[in-house]
């Protein structure tokens, strides 16, 4: 089934910062890898959820109280939905890295040992890195990491070579957010679970604009952030399969979590609650559930198909410049674009193009590894998604020819 085409148009519409102009230029937003914008329903739900129902969740008899703890779990709902999972096991956190940091402390501390390995890749991003480092020098473990093709592909011989009796999981990123590469996450999920170990995966780059079904990738954990899809910022979940949530400890203590308290001993609450101590960000919670609808009703498919042919656009355009250079393949991609553009150092391209309306990012991306094993300190890059247009490709074209022009041409 073809999907639909989507009305950017009439998209567009529907983000009111897109009628911005920056600098008396255009607003062409090409940062959403770091961060999305904001549809008007997902604004709207925020402000009506604090004009009309805000009260604490949970326990509370009052109208306000039912009211906005109805408005937190149907989010739950409509989120767990989202990625194909079950409402009991989807945890609200702050975003990704909350999510991967209460894994690495609950599950991590929990069942890693001296001797132990964590499998990472060399593109995880620092907040798929930097929390199994911690855990692992408590516990003694050891971290390894999986090599990649020289396109940027994940190589998978090298995975299952480093797949041993001694690993405990395998934590990979679904879409690289520097190399826009999609990996082949259910495969991983698959050798993972041979050799005896878990599989926890970043959905950051990927719950935004592809169909994810958590039961199909086979993964146990499954991270991702409300603000890179369309909702607000300080909200994402963590899914976790049922059976692992349940044997895992709390990571943080306080109300919510708590089944019953006596002075020098608790219980837990059951899951997802037992993840959730202290009171929730129920408005963000609430605006996530209403981006998921957004989106939804746009269509992930119409999502994706848009976002492939307008990388084509760009990587056509892009490429027939002199001195730019893409880093990740050329197919299996989203419509992430990391380069160099000569001798133009990112930050003074990102200043350039900032300086005629362009949004894009540049720096190492929070992938310092990374950077380091593609030989660069930084990349700028140009990330794409649903209300994205081939006129704001080529403004980006036109704002590097000038930026050549600027500096004299390459050496």
């Amino acid at each position: 089934m073809t999907a639909k085409a989507l009305d950017v148009e009439r998209i567009r519409n529907d983000f009111p910062i897109l009628n911005r102009k920056i600098h008396g230029q255009p607003l062409a937003y090409l940062d959403n890898a770091a961060s999305s914008q904001k549809p008007a329903a997902v604004i709207a739900a925020v402000s009506g959820y604090f004009l009309n129902s805000h009260a604490n969740v949970h326990r509370g008899a009052h109208q306000l109280s039912v009211e906005a703890t109805d408005a937190y779990e149907s989010a739950r709902a409509v989120v767990a939905d989202f990625i194909g999972g079950r409402t009991k096991e989807l945890i609200f956190t702050r975003g990704t890295t909350e999510s991967i940091n209460l894994v690495a402390n609950s599950w991590g501390a929990a069942h890693l040992a001296e001797g132990d390995e964590v499998l990472l890749t060399l593109m995880e991003h620092h907040s798929n890195l930097v929390p199994w480092q911690l855990v692992a020098a408590r516990a003694g473990a050891r971290l390894k990491f999986v090599g990649l093709t020289p396109d940027g592909r994940l190589d998978l011989e090298d995975l299952a070579a480093k797949l041993g009796p001694r690993t405990r999981i395998v934590a990979l990123t679904h879409v690289s957010n520097t190399l826009g590469v999609v990996n082949p996450v259910a495969e991983v999920a698959r050798l993972a679970h041979e050799a005896g170990a878990l599989c926890l995966v970043d959905g950051a780059q990927a719950a935004p604009h592809l169909l994810v079904d958590v039961v199909d990738i086979g993964c146990d954990f499954y991270a991702f952030s409300g603000h890179k899809m369309c909702g607000p910022t300080g909200i994402g979940a963590l899914w976790g399969k049922k059976e692992l949530l349940d044997a895992m400890p709390p990571w943080q203590g306080g109300g919510e979590m708590i089944s019953e308290v006596q002075l020098e001993h608790s219980t837990w609450a059951a899951v997802p609650h037992k993840f959730e101590a202290g009171t929730p960000s129920v408005g963000d919670a609430v605006g996530l559930g209403a981006a998921v609808r957004y989106l939804s009703q746009v269509g992930l498919e119409a999502i994706h198909s848009h976002e492939i042919e307008l990388t084509e656009y760009a990587l056509e355009r892009l490429t027939e410049l002199e001195g730019f250079e893409l880093f990740g393949p050329r197919e299996d991609r989203v419509g992430v674009i990391s380069f160099r553009f000569g001798d133009i150092h990112a930050h003074d391209l990102a200043t350039i193009l900032d300086a005629r309306g362009i949004a894009i990012r540049a720096g190492h991306h929070c992938n310092q590894p990374l950077m380091r094993h593609l030989g660069v300190d930084a990349t700028a890059r140009a990330s794409l998604y649903l209300y994205n247009t081939r006129a704001e490709i080529d403004a980006l074209v036109e704002g590097l020819i000038a930026a050549k022009t600027l500096f004299g041409g390459f050496a």
